[in-house]
């Protein structure tokens, strides 16, 4: 398995997820340039957390035209994983891959702080958990606030298609979003930073079995590196 991690103007976690993804869980995996083209080996796609473009416009609505967003679209069509986290999770939005929009915090503020969050019974191929479970994940954006409207929100709830809840409402989301999936369940996207959680330096482990969930639908003949209870 390769995965491919997308690398727009603003970008900061990238760096992060490559060690998450290829130091701790031992899968091969790449940085790719916004310019370039998705490699023709990509099996899975994470788009990382970060400030792209700078956030101008709007979060994610510049990065939303550039050249490899077409092949990541393709990418999806044909069934192919996809993971937005944070700021990758708002272009994923912007670029129609997911439903809804990410706005700022209701509280006007930037939150930077370890979140408790609730894991939903989505669906077998994304279960990092027991439905209920709490599980913690550091969370630091000023624009994570969910809406959509009452259409999309009552097919989110009623095709399972949200994968975690803030326990402790941080932003204002609606329903207490903070990850949800699209209605064939091979695009994610969460606010949360689980790869900020996968090492003895990080407040926690609880990122592991959320990757690990991501990308447990193409290891079947390739066991993770690392055991996640």
């Amino acid at each position: 398995m390769r995965v491919s991690i997308l690398q727009f103007p603003g970008s900061n976690c990238d760096w992060d997820s490559e060690h998450a993804v290829k130091d701790v869980l031992g899968i091969p995996a790449q940085r790719v340039w916004h310019k370039d083209q998705l490699p023709a080996e990509t099996e899975a796609v994470i788009v990382p957390g970060g400030f792209s473009f700078g956030d101008y416009l709007r979060c994610g609505a510049i990065a939303r035209f550039s050249p490899i967003m077409r092949g990541l679209k393709e990418f999806a069509a044909k069934g192919g994983q996809v993971l937005g986290i944070c700021n990758g999770f708002q272009i994923l939005c912007e670029s129609g891959l997911l439903p809804g929009a990410l706005i700022r915090n209701d509280c006007l503020d930037f939150r930077c702080l370890n979140q408790p969050l609730v894991i939903e019974e989505s669906n077998e191929r994304f279960n990092p958990g027991t439905f209920g479970e709490s599980i913690i994940l550091p969370i630091a954006h000023g624009e994570g606030n969910y809406r959509a409207d009452e259409t999309v929100l009552s097919a989110l709830e009623e095709n399972d298609q949200i994968l975690f809840r803030y326990d402790g409402n941080p932003n204002g989301s609606m329903n207490d979003i903070a990850g949800i999936r699209n209605s064939t369940g091979n695009v994610y996207g969460m606010m949360p930073h689980p790869e900020r959680a996968v090492g003895s330096h990080h407040p926690c482990l609880d990122g592991l079995p959320v990757l690990k969930a991501f990308f447990e639908p193409l290891m079947q003949s390739r066991p993770c590196e690392v055991s996640v209870s």
